[in-house]
This record gives structure tokens, sequence and C-alpha cells, in this order.
């Protein structure tokens, strides 16, 4: 026995699952998008980050021994 999906029936299929999954498990649900928002948000501070200049060790270690 042979199963074929089509393109509209996958989607449908998907939109289920996420609708399903959004109402029945609403803690998993949070983690996931909390966990999708702070990778966005240090990719971000990490590509501003390499925009500046970086700053020498020594004069770091300098600053810190004053």
């Amino acid at each position: 026995m042979k199963i074929a999906l089509d393109d509209e029936k996958t989607r449908e299929m998907f939109k289920e699952l996420m609708i399903e999954l959004i109402l029945e498990r609403k803690d998993l649900f949070h983690e996931i998008i909390v966990e999708a928002i702070e990778d966005i948000a240090l990719g971000k501070a990490i590509a501003e980050g390499r925009k500046n200049e970086f700053v020498d060790e020594e004069k770091i270690m300098k600053i810190l021994e004053d």
C-alpha cells in the first residue's frame, strides 16, 4: 500500500498539528517560542557586536588591574 500526500494535504496536516500543539501543549509551545526569540536576539546581538572594533586584551587587563 502506497500513501501519497500532495502539497495541499501536507499543508493541511501540518496546520492541524500546529493547532493541536498550541491548544493541548501550551507549555511546550510557549517554551519553543521563547527559545526561538532568545536565539534570534542572541544572533542579532552577536552580529551587532561584530560591527564594532575589537578592544585589545592588554587594554582590558590594564583597566581591570587599576
